[in-house]
């Protein structure tokens, strides 16, 4: 699938972003939002991966697709805990390259494989995973139905895949809908709600949650310590950039507790 110039842009952002985020003081700041220390850009925490580890069935001999693996956050993690095989997927390079160096540090028990790859255009057999995962992936894309088509394809029957995912709320007046795209990420806006996308892609809902409430406290906690923390972090990022962060949280936790903005956890199989 061809990426339009905004997601290749988008990539081009990532790439640098992973260099910022293993800065001391960005890793602090996770340790504090999420109680993780990979650099990832995704919103899950410890709590969160624990029970996707759960909920996918995580266990040695079980082989997990993480996608949009970014520096292994929450794939590493996984598979460190359960001792499955891992294959960690996504595009920017450097990201995956510190991934890479984690999973050696780690002394990782089972197998994990690095592949960069589009997750629309994954470059696998069909059936040959037991369990996906992807955090706040669909969110940074626009091909969301050929990333679930794609899934759906390399998941042995039998499987699951659990992903969570920011989205707006359904019926919002067109003020409140700008207002929520404006906190949300850049491609959170969907053809229809998650769950319908997902029947109409030979998936069946076994299970949901909505974590908006939680979603919301980490964007609270990572405005404080954004703050707390203000000189070492504009010095990685910059002046412009950190007030732009500031701002977008603020209007984050504003949309979250108005309804207007949501994050998802769903659990899917194979219909």
């Amino acid at each position: 699938m061809k990426r339009t110039p905004e997601e290749l842009a988008q990539t081009e952002r990532f790439e640098q972003s992973y260099t910022n985020l293993q800065a001391d003081v960005m890793l602090s700041i996770e340790r504090q939002v999420c109680g993780s220390d990979y650099g990832g850009n995704s919103w899950t925490t410890r709590g969160e991966a624990e029970q996707i580890e759960t909920l996918l069935g995580l266990r040695p001999g079980i082989h997990l697709l993480d996608l949009g693996a970014g520096s292994g956050w929450p794939g590493l993690y996984l598979a460190k805990r359960s001792g499955c095989d891992l294959t960690l997927l996504d595009l920017p390079f450097t990201g995956l390259q510190i991934a890479a160096q984690r999973a050696r540090d780690d002394r990782m028990s089972g197998a994990c494989g690095i592949t960069c790859a589009d997750a629309t255009n994954m470059p696998f057999g069909d059936a040959c995973f037991d369990a996906i995962s992807h955090s706040d992936l669909l969110c940074c894309l626009k091909g969301k139905r050929a990333v679930l088509e794609a899934c759906r394809r390399v998941l042995r029957r039998g499987g699951r895949m659990v992903f969570t995912v920011i989205s707006l709320a359904a019926n919002l007046s067109p003020t409140e809908r700008v207002s929520a795209l404006q906190a949300a990420p850049e491609f959170a806006e969907s053809e229809m709600d998650y769950a319908t996308l997902l029947l109409q892609t030979g998936w069946s809902v076994i299970d949901y949650q909505d974590v908006s409430t939680a979603y919301a406290e980490s964007s609270r906690r990572q405005q404080e310590a954004m703050k707390a923390n203000r000189g070492d972090v504009i010095a990685i990022i910059g002046e412009a950039d950190y007030a732009n962060r500031l701002a977008r949280y603020v209007s984050k936790v504003s949309a979250l507790t108005e309804g207007r903005l949501q994050r998802q956890m769903f659990v899917a199989g194979i219909a």
